[in-house]
């Protein structure tokens, strides 16, 4: 019986990028397991669950409005190093946890350092990215 809206699911996934290159899998551990429908995982991937069967594999390509959606140039912004903590000394690529001016936390990829500061990414590591995965519906749990 194929996967359908509402069935809970367990998927073995490998993402890879652009270049073939694996950016992260679920083979060597356990399989995710969501909902379909409940919108846990991002939409281009319960899109292309539905209607696998169980054990069924196949290999598809997300893109960015299915996934993380296009970078956005508003959610990048220069950091003054004058704010910043005094060992504070990022590098370029890192994941670095920082508040709003509301206090909500956020996460940001440093993007590059300024004569002045550091700029900062605010936007997810995969936004703009088109996604290739391998998929394996290991289980539609009754």
């Amino acid at each position: 019986m194929p996967a359908k809206k509402g069935d809970k699911v367990k998927v073995h996934y490998t993402l890879k990028d652009a270049n073939g290159e694996i950016v992260e899998s679920s083979l060597k551990t356990l399989p995710i397991e969501f909902t379909i429908g409940e919108g846990n995982v991002i939409s281009g991937f319960e899109k292309n669950i539905i209607g696998m069967k169980a054990k069924e594999t196949k290999t598809i390509t997300i893109p960015p409005e299915d996934a993380y959606g296009a970078h956005d140039k508003e959610k990048v912004f220069e950091f003054p190093k004058k704010n910043a903590p005094g060992d504070f000394d990022p590098q370029i690529g890192q994941s670095v946890q920082m508040h709003r001016a509301d206090g909500k936390p956020l996460s940001v990829t440093v993007a590059g350092r300024t004569e002045n500061g550091y700029l900062m990414d605010a936007n997810h590591p995969l936004a703009g990215k088109e996604l290739i995965f391998d998929l394996e519906l290991v289980e539609i749990i009754e």
